[in-house]
């Protein structure tokens, strides 16, 4: 292969590298992410997540993937079907999760009327508990079964009976029902529509368990998380609950495989932290988006460190470290270039040192070419001279000329016919030529 033809080579790979890594690195790319059922608030609040981040990067577009609930959310994500995903911390979580960003924070509330002797959840056994219809009841009676196994509490102990919301108020005061099970935020939600309802039907301000042994609950089952809810946290007038009450809560984590690169969880990150008040004007469900904590250390759906990475570091943005990407992906070009230098120029020498010694056995063969004396020491040389000559032509098929192997080819070549004509002529027997003694003998001329 000709220098040419290395030097064009090296180009070439030069110029793939730098076009795969500017596909690898660059900031445009095609993000799948579950979504619940058309209208649902999950749907919802994706679908303005989407266009906010494709208003904030262009390049960026989130292709909304419909999921039937949040187990098939959980098994896209673990059979990387998608990209991002939102996830509840207790309803079978990907084994590869990690999260990106936690969207709320659901209370666990276990609501009795004013008067109840329920005061523990113990105390539920033998009981039956009304639990909201919806989308989410085979998961929040599972929290149940969840929380009640911590207290060695038989599930069947506990009879359980799906009502729609507006029905519960009914169902205490016709007492078919001890206890209601709401699972939701702190604020608009399922808790709040529950107290109301309760509320309105037995004329008198609910109670909201306490869980004295929340800690101890999440160190067992990490899914659930102890939290604080102050009073007033689900209705104003009056105060419900009237004081702090200490319980559980789930999450609802913004999660993604923990094989996505550190700086695309980064900026996704970044895009939802700082679009939460346009997506508030959305959905409701905004408002309680919040970083998750770097020095937590909860098992279940660990922050992903590309997001940690960008908290600790604070606001800088994925552009700016997109280009110290750049700068160690040209780095890395130049070292390729080098690299490919070098070994043009080794394999540059190597040819050259070739020619070299071609050239050295060329002026050898003419030298004994001369010295023959014998058309059958010429016969090899010719042979030897033939086998130089065609590697010359391969290593020179694509073009290109030498000429000093030029020149030391033919320099070869006409001492081979120089000295093969040489022998042939000595080689030839002389032509008859008239003796000495004839003349001597030829008849002397007469005289008159």
């Amino acid at each position: 292969m000709r220098p040419a033809l290395l030097v064009t080579a090296g180009l070439l790979i030069v110029v793939a590298a730098a076009l795969a890594a500017y596909y690898f690195v660059a900031p445009h790319a095609i993000l799948r992410v579950t979504t619940g059922n058309p209208g649902s608030p999950a749907h919802r609040f994706m679908a303005a997540f989407a266009a906010t981040t494709t208003a904030q990067h262009p390049r960026v577009r989130l292709q909304l993937v419909e999921v039937s609930d949040l187990a098939a959310s959980a098994k896209a994500i673990e059979d990387h079907r998608t990209d991002l995903a939102i996830i509840r911390s207790d309803a079978g979580v990907p084994s590869n999760g990690a999260t990106i960003a936690i969207l709320r924070r659901d209370v666990f509330a276990v609501v009795t009327p004013a008067k109840s002797s329920i005061e523990k959840i113990p105390d539920l056994a033998g009981k039956t508990i009304g639990i909201p219809e919806g989308l989410l009841q085979s998961y929040n009676e599972r929290a149940l079964d969840t929380i009640l196994s911590y207290y060695d509490i038989p599930a069947q102990s506990v009879r359980r009976i799906f009502l729609p919301i507006a029905g519960i108020g009914a169902a205490f005061a016709e007492k078919r029902i001890a206890a209601a099970l709401a699972i939701g935020p702190m604020g608009p939600g399922e808790v709040v529509d529950v107290v109301s309802a309760v509320r309105a039907s037995m004329k008198a301000s609910p109670k909201i368990l306490g869980i004295d042994e929340a800690d101890a609950i999440h160190s067992r089952f990490p899914a659930f998380e102890s939290i604080d809810v102050p009073a007033g946290a689900f209705k104003g007038r009056p105060p419900i609950p009237d004081d702090t009450v200490s319980t559980l809560a789930v999450t609802y984590r913004f999660v993604a495989p923990n094989t996505m690169f550190d700086i695309v969880a980064g900026a996704i990150a970044q895009s939802l932290f700082t679009a939460k008040a346009r997506l508030m004007q959305v959905t409701p469900l905004a408002a309680q988006i919040e970083a998750p904590d770097t020095d937590e250390k909860n098992p279940v759906l660990p922050i992903h460190p590309g997001v940690a990475a960008y908290l600790n570091n604070g606001e800088q943005s994925f552009f700016d470290e997109f280009q110290s990407y750049f700068y160690i992906g040209g780095m890395a070009l130049s070292a390729i270039g080098s690299l490919v230098a070098i070994l043009i120029g080794r394999l540059g020498r190597r040819k050259s040192n070739e020619e070299l010694t071609e050239i050295d056995r060329l002026i050898g063969l003419a030298d004994r070419a001369l010295r023959a004396r014998e058309l059958a020491e010429i016969e090899p040389l010719e042979a030897e001279l033939n086998g130089i000559v065609g590697r010359f032509v391969k290593r020179n098929a694509g073009g290109g000329e030498n000429s000093a192997f030029a020149v030391a080819i033919a320099h070869a070549r006409y001492a081979i016919d120089k000295q093969r004509a040489m022998v042939l002529k000595e080689s030839r027997p002389p032509a008859d030529e008239p003796s000495r003694a004839d003349a001597t003998a030829a008849p002397a001329p007469q005289m008159n």
